[in-house]
């Protein structure tokens, strides 16, 4: 499908692997120049490569999502090298699992300050590099953990997600009318390198309980994240749309 992103520039935060790079690529494969946004250099310039390999134009820019001045700069040397901003995909983002009595501040503090404190400030900056050329369009990355269900032990996460869903809504309210669309995905499992870090047997067990009887794909929801952006959905805003395999309509 051809959403018409010629000559159009979008930022991905946490595009240096997974969800974020395949939202990247996807952008770039519909004609839009991309910004790579992340903490790994390596990792970033790699996507960028990518972008490039298919014909696209990209630039990597090291950012740590939590700090209000790189996400200024960010959005700052956006505007310098491609002279605007009209997708954003706020997709940086990480869950520990902790039980809940055992987790510390600091491991709150982090998680909340990554998965939406970080979700709030890319607006902050975003949305007044679209309004000066008309208006534009954002996805924020929630989770079916949080987003939809709880999950245990993953008390921050879950909170930080349900936060993005909500934030997500009240921003799009306030920018309806100013041509500026804003929507949340979320995703459920999904085979990223994260699932590196659970037993097969825990994930085989995750599996099963999906209907579709298998992991998503980063590839199906970085073309949900680019079509949500595009014109196609002119007149979606406020949603959180739930990718999860049938997981949750059981």
């Amino acid at each position: 499908m051809e959403l018409a992103m010629k000559d159009k520039v979008a930022i991905v935060t946490g595009g240096s692997s997974g969800i974020g790079q395949a939202t990247a690529l996807e952008f770039a494969t519909q004609g839009a120049q991309v910004v790579v946004a992340a903490r790994r250099e390596a990792q970033g310039v790699e996507t960028v490569e990518q972008i490039e390999t298919l014909g696209g134009q990209g630039t990597f820019v090291k950012t740590d999502v939590t700090q209000a001045l790189e996400i200024e700069r960010l959005v700052q040397q956006t505007l310098e090298t491609y002279g605007r901003l009209d997708y954003a995909c706020n997709n940086a983002g990480f869950g520990k699992t902790v039980p809940l009595l055992e987790r510390t501040e600091s491991e709150w503090d982090s998680e909340i300050d990554v998965n939406l404190k970080a979700v709030w400030l890319c607006m902050k900056y975003q949305i007044p590099a679209m309004q000066q050329t008309g208006g534009g369009s954002i996805l924020n990355m929630a989770s079916m953990g949080g987003g939809v269900i709880g999950v245990p032990e993953l008390s921050s996460y879950n909170a930080a997600k349900s936060g993005v869903v909500g934030l997500t809504r009240s921003a799009a309210l306030e920018f309806a009318q100013k041509n500026i669309r804003i929507n949340c995905i979320s995703p459920g499992l999904i085979a990223t390198d994260i699932l590196s870090n659970v037993s097969p047997e825990t994930v085989n067990a995750m599996v099963a309980s999906i209907p579709m009887q298998r992991a998503g794909e980063a590839t199906e929801i970085a073309k949900a994240v680019v079509w949500l952006c595009s014109e196609n959905a002119s007149y979606v805003t406020g949603q959180n749309l739930v990718i999860d395999g049938g997981f949750t309509v059981q």
